[in-house]
């Protein structure tokens, strides 16, 4: 095997083969100081706590291991009914040389078990017995595919458990729900698990139960709030979510962590109003308008702008950034349009109440878990919690405005070989200007000179960590944020330092970036 730095935080292991890198990802369950881990088509993703354990000590660990077993073990056993009417099946039987009905056929016959998971919650990558199935990805992706779609694409058959952009070969569809949050697993294709394909002619019932994905839920909680505490949205931001720190540990079911984008600013808000770090946070890009309801204590974090609060006799006075603020009913905090940095974060003493998706409230847009979107009317009660200590934090943090030039520590891997020495000294060399078109699932950079590949060709996809800098074909970086997909096909030049972080959420439109490689002089 070869291990690579996919951050500070993370190796990536090359396996020999998707066989082995299946079977090791089963044998490092429990590897001490292991936070989480991403199998690939090839490759392990390994991510781990320092503070548990040193990058060269796990590497050490990970390389001891002798995995004896000839084939990975499964877990279970599902049934998955498809309708063979997919749009590009004839395509598909034309490229492999075959007619659609032996793609069917051999399609029904084949032995087959989920690899791995990722792109989606549910989305499992399940690799066949039958080489016939190494199918090419569309030349150009949909931007919208059903879910229950049967799809191929490389060695790999998937179902899309939500709608989607996708770039699979579509062949048939089913009716079996792939993500189901109430179900134990939520995902009916985890890494292990045999999967039989069935025909819907002679299929009697659809496998896990039968119904259309569910959207994102309402915001708010089964509980109204403390006493009849809550926030209205008056006026929404660009975009205003319910946060928290995120949930980890579902890597397995194709769940990235998600999260609040500055976490410094999520712990620091909930620190001024006497929260658990993890209490639940409004995140908002941009200013918004809230109202209060019945008596409290609030606190706003993060980006800097003007904050005003107004009762409901019409007198208003500023507050200050940081620091807590008593609430009474009826009062309207305006965030203004922050002058420094990008994303607000607003606590209550108490907490954010709302709809928890495995043990958290974080609003993940790329996978549709957690909370919707907030808009004009939405009510979010507030939570009861004794407060912890105090702690105001008056100091605003240096954030960078539009123009500004902020340096963001990196390390390089794991796919910088994939790059020639010029555009891996590009990385560096030249700024970055961060465009329009970001969000939170990551920031699209541009540069005068892109970044020029030495290896062409599709990477099996692998997975990737928040801060991974992805390189697309036009040489023009993506940089990762918390709603990333835990798996892509682009290489991953490099990744930002844990402590870049919570800046990068920060990062408005126009923005310059340089990257500076950690332990190398900055001169």
């Amino acid at each position: 095997m070869r291990i690579l730095p996919a951050s500070d935080r993370a190796l990536l292991v090359e396996a020999a083969d998707l066989d082995e890198a299946m079977r090791l990802n089963l044998a490092w369950d429990g590897v001490p100081g292991v936070v989480e881990r991403v199998p690939g088509a090839r490759t392990v993703l390994v991510r781990f706590d320092p503070v548990r354990v040193s990058a060269a000590e796990l590497s050490a660990a990970l390389e001891s291991t002798r995995v004896d077993a000839e084939h990975v073990p499964h877990t279970r056993e599902v049934t998955i009914p498809v309708r063979y009417d997919g749009e590009d099946l004839d395509e598909v039987a034309s490229l492999l040389g075959v007619s659609a009905e032996e793609i069917v056929n051999r399609h029904l016959a084949a032995q087959w078990q989920v690899a791995f998971s990722g792109f989606a919650p549910g989305f499992g990558y399940t690799v066949g017995s039958d080489p016939l199935f190494d199918v090419p990805r569309r030349s150009s992706p949909r931007t919208r595919v059903p879910a229950g779609s049967v799809a191929l694409a490389g060695h790999f058959t998937g179902v899309y458990p939500r709608e989607s952009p996708g770039g699979w070969q579509l062949i048939g569809r089913t009716d079996a729900v792939m993500w189901d949050i109430d179900r134990d697993p939520p995902a009916l294709l985890s890494p292990g698990t045999l999967v039989r394909f069935e025909s819907v002619r002679a299929a009697a019932s659809a496998a896990g139960g039968s119904r259309p994905a569910e959207p994102m839920p309402a915001p708010g909680g089964a509980d109204s709030g403390a006493k009849g505490r809550s926030i209205e949205v008056v006026r929404p931001s660009l975009q205003l979510l319910v946060q928290d720190l995120g949930r980890f540990g579902h890597a397995a079911l194709g769940v990235s962590a998600s999260g609040v984008a500055d976490r410094t600013a999520a712990r620091d808000a909930n620190r001024a109003v006497g929260n658990e770090p993890n209490g639940g946070v409004l995140e908002s890009v941009g200013g918004c308008v809230l109202r209060f309801r019945g008596n409290g204590v609030a606190a706003v974090a993060g980006a800097i702008g003007e904050l005003t609060l107004t009762d409901a006799e019409g007198v208003a006075r500023t507050v200050e950034h940081g620091a807590p603020f008593a609430t009474v009913d009826g009062d309207v905090l305006v965030l203004g349009h922050p002058t420094h940095g990008l994303r607000y974060v607003v606590a209550a003493r108490g907490g954010i109440i709302a709809s928890e998706a495995l043990g958290s409230v974080a609003s993940d847009t790329l996978a549709g878990l957690g909370p919707a979107p907030l808009g004009a009317g939405d009510v979010l009660g507030i939570g009861s919690a004794e407060p912890w200590a105090v702690e105001p934090v008056t100091l605003p943090r240096d954030l960078p405005a539009s123009g500004d030039l902020v340096t963001l520590d990196i390390t390089l891997g794991p796919r910088d070989d994939w790059f020639t020495a010029a555009a891996v000294d590009t990385l560096t060399a030249q700024e970055w200007t961060v465009t329009p078109r970001s969000d939170r699932v990551g920031i699209r950079l541009h540069g005068e000179t892109p970044l020029e590949r030495a290896i062409p060709g599709e990477l099996p996809s692998e997975g990737a960590v928040n801060g991974a800098i992805q390189v697309p074909p036009d040489g023009q970086p993506v940089l990762f944020l918390p709603d990333h997909p835990l798996t892509g096909g682009y290489p991953i030049i490099g990744a930002l330092t844990d402590h870049s972080l919570d800046l990068a959420g920060q990062l408005p439109p126009g923005v310059r970036i340089r990257f500076h490689v950690l332990g190398e002089s900055s001169s």
